[in-house]
């Protein structure tokens, strides 16, 4: 028992969700306990453009257990569905069950519902479709060729300005598409309580939003609607936005006046949950000859749906990172009979920024520039180049130069293929990557028990990013409560609304909300105190302490009062508090950026054409680093997802029948643990005093932005072969 208790204080100190998830009393979306419930499968369209022209169901509804079928010919109404107009305003994307039209293979097309997972799987076996096909294209090289390009923003100073600047690159690169593939698949339970009251357990990045996106589509209070998420098993993306498969359950449910639980197979998720999308770029830089960038050119393609328009932002990055006097930015998106694509991880930046850092360090070599000298000539450290703002913060060049030392980046050689060992050539590289910090409207409860205990209540998920934990460090350096009488609740629609947990604004923004929700307690325990001590009428948040067992008045035991008294006094059982926090007036003022220094040694075996990473090295400005080891683990988890995007993750496609291929763990390769070293990680640290309370900043994209090019520059470096297409394969290596 002294052990288990030892292991139980270990994880508590380390993540407060830690026992629940590791004993399994945390539960994902499918795994909550529903009274009368019964189980959904969605049936995919197994041809990838054309419309349904008819359903045999008959075999199918033979099946044992079976309760009803669902299809676009059979289902329950959605009002925001009633017309073509109000589909295309919700923009929920994929009008499931209420269109005949096939946008591509694996679309959802109907719904079986039955008593049991087994029946329902089977009888989803045994529904038959038919079809009239039409032409279809899935093949982004050869559809982008006929998209144009358009302007991406405004246009800065002029290409004519550096048309004859003495050094230039320009180059193209090409970028397959990835998939997040999250532990937890993609799942939903849905419960009608009443004609217009709805209970989903959902696996999402944000409850508040899957409340208004259905309060829209099913024209009902959004308060009707009870969103559970409290431990989501990753998303990186994925979850950010409301699936067809969500609204599936909710119809199903509805039809069969029954809860309905559907989970998505894995290869359901790789066709309907989103993914990276392929893109082409091409990128021109000039500089001259002391290496002073003079202009930039970038174009970028990326792949959508042909029902929905999804532009990746590529060229976004271009206008943060470097001081470029003349910019130009040209995008365009290129539809296919695909699913639709989304946000992931580092969502553009991430995808532009590997054009950027190949084409500077390629342009290092060209002027013989060392890489690191090169940007520290040319960043954009006081003024974010696109708005003339003052960067509130921003340390880039000392991630630079901390990133540098502690790779001896001195030990690399200045020319490829210097740093020979029998088959094998080491090499070093590095890139830098930026994403602008946000922060978002967010609200937070406490409700504080007699013993002194709190809960500290906020809507947002916690994606395994720690937010919960930051939230606990947050209330105790504001209060002055002991952790260990610190809980958390999150993750529900019920509680004080905050943004979804994504783009690296999570904790940037409910953090505000957590001190502002802190300074209330202590000034509503003071107004309970004032009747029995006079000083605290007037006191202010600052001077207000609070402990395990009480309050003081700046450190006077004199006037220390314990809860026993204030409850016991007042006729107490409980004290509440709400607080909201946002942004203001600072956004007029500065622009907000987190940043990052990646630097990257490995080996290439000339043989196998193997890349093995001996080190990478990853120094981040996030401001105030609020969770040391929170922090660290987002870094060096969005560093191994940069290793397997530069060196295995693709989508293949099959363009000759339009689906995908190896669409399963089996088939997809990404990086686990033998693919990577132990990541290095170091934080600037230095707060940034306009961007929330906290001062602290986002940290959930820059670990991977910027990692691609460190480990494509870093394999030029030991062969003196130029990848500019990802992955970077053996065969590539072999044969490039």
């Amino acid at each position: 028992m002294e052990f288990l208790n030892t292991i139980d204080k270990k994880v508590k100190e380390g993540r407060v969700e830690g026992v629940d998830k590791v004993t399994g009393k945390g539960k994902f979306a499918a795994e909550y306990t529903v009274e009368n419930v019964c189980y959904a499968v969605l049936v995919g369209a197994n041809i990838p453009a054309g419309k349904i022209t008819s359903f045999n169901l008959d075999q199918a509804k033979q099946v044992s257990g079976v309760l009803d079928i669902l299809t676009h010919l059979h289902r329950p109404e959605v009002p925001g569905f009633a017309t073509e107009e109000l589909i295309k305003s919700s923009r929920f994307g994929l009008p499931i069950f209420h269109t005949d039209q096939v946008y591509f293979k694996g679309q959802p097309i109907a719904l079986v519902i039955a008593d049991t997972l087994e029946d329902a799987t089977y009888s989803a076996s045994l529904v038959e479709v038919q079809y009239a096909a039409t032409p279809f294209q899935v093949d982004f090289d050869a559809a982008r060729e006929t998209v144009g390009l358009t302007e991406a923003g405004k246009e800065r100073g002029a290409m004519a300005a550096w048309a004859n600047a003495p050094h230039t690159v320009e180059e193209e690169y090409n970028i397959k598409s990835q998939v997040h593939n999250p532990m937890e698949m993609h799942a939903t339970i849905a419960q009608w309580t009443a004609n217009d009251r709805l209970v989903l357990h959902d696996k999402n990045q944000g409850v508040n939003n899957v409340q208004n996106v259905f309060a829209n589509l099913l024209k009902i209070p959004k308060e009707n609607i009870e969103v559970f998420s409290e431990f989501v098993g990753g998303g990186f993306g994925s979850g950010l936005r409301v699936w067809p498969h969500a609204l599936a359950a909710i119809l199903g449910a509805k039809q069969v006046n029954r809860p309905v639980k559907l989970m998505l197979t894995r290869p359901q998720m790789f066709a309907g949950t989103g993914y990276r999308p392929a893109s082409w770029q091409k990128i021109k830089i000039g500089a001259d000859a002391s290496g002073k960038f003079q202009g930039i050119f970038h174009q970028a393609k990326n792949a959508t749906s042909l029902y929905e328009n999804f532009n990746d932002g590529i060229t976004r990055v271009t206008r943060l990172i470097y001081d470029f006097e003349n910019l130009k930015a040209e995008a365009a998106i290129v539809p296919l009979n695909l699913s639709a694509p989304t946000w992931m991880r580092g969502p553009g930046d991430c995808t532009g920024d590997f054009a950027i850092e190949s084409a500077i360090d390629e342009l290092s070599y060209k002027l013989g520039i060392d890489p690191v000298e090169l940007r520290l000539k040319n960043l954009a450290i006081a003024t974010n180049p696109e708005t003339k703002l003052p960067w509130s913060t921003n340390f880039l060049n000392e991630c630079v130069m901390q990133g540098a030392e502690r790779i001896n980046w001195s030990e690399r050689k200045s020319q490829p293929g210097q740093l020979v060992d029998g088959d094998w050539s080491t090499g070093y590289g590095m890139a830098v990557g930026a994403w602008n910090a946000g922060r978002g409207n967010a609200s937070a409860a406490i409700k504080m028990e007699r013993d002194g205990t709190i809960t500290v209540q906020t809507a947002m998920t916690d994606i395994g990013t720690g937010t919960g934990t930051g939230m606990v460090n947050i209330a105790h350096d504001t209060t002055g409560i002991p952790k260990e009488k610190i809980k958390i609740e999150l993750g529900h629609s019920s509680l004080p609304p905050a943004p979804s947990q994504g783009g690296s604004n999570g904790l940037s923004s409910v953090s505000g909300a957590v001190v502002a929700v802190s300074l209330a307690l202590k000034l509503k325990l003071a107004e309970f105190a004032a009747s029995q001590n006079e000083i605290y009428k007037t006191a202010k948040e600052e001077e207000i302490l609070l402990s395990e067992n009480g309050l003081s008045f700046q450190k006077d035991k004199n006037h220390f009062i314990s809860y026993a008294d204030i409850w016991s006094k007042n006729g107490l059982t409980t004290v509440e508090v709400e607080a909201s926090s946002g942004p203001g007036a600072e956004r007029q003022k500065y622009s907000f950026c987190s940043s990052a220094a990646h630097f990257c040694k490995l080996k290439v075996n000339t043989k196998t054409g193997k890349v093995k990473l001996e080190r990478m090295i990853c120094i981040a400005d996030g401001g105030k680093i609020v969770n040391d080891q929170a922090a660290a683990n987002q870094m060096s988890g969005a560093a191994v997802g940069g290793i397997g995007m530069t060196l295995m993750e693709e989508q293949q496609i099959d363009t000759r029948l339009g689906g995908l291929i190896a669409d399963d763990l089996a088939g997809y390769h990404f990086a686990v643990n033998a693919d990577a070293p132990i990541i290095e990680v170091g934080f600037i640290g230095k707060p940034d005093p306009n961007i929330n309370p906290t001062g602290a900043k986002g940290l959930g994209e820059v670990g991977i932005i910027g990692t691609a090019p460190a480990i494509a520059n870093a394999i030029y470096n030991a062969i003196g072969k130029r990848f500019r297409d990802l992955p970077i394969t053996p065969d590539k290596i072999l044969l490039g």
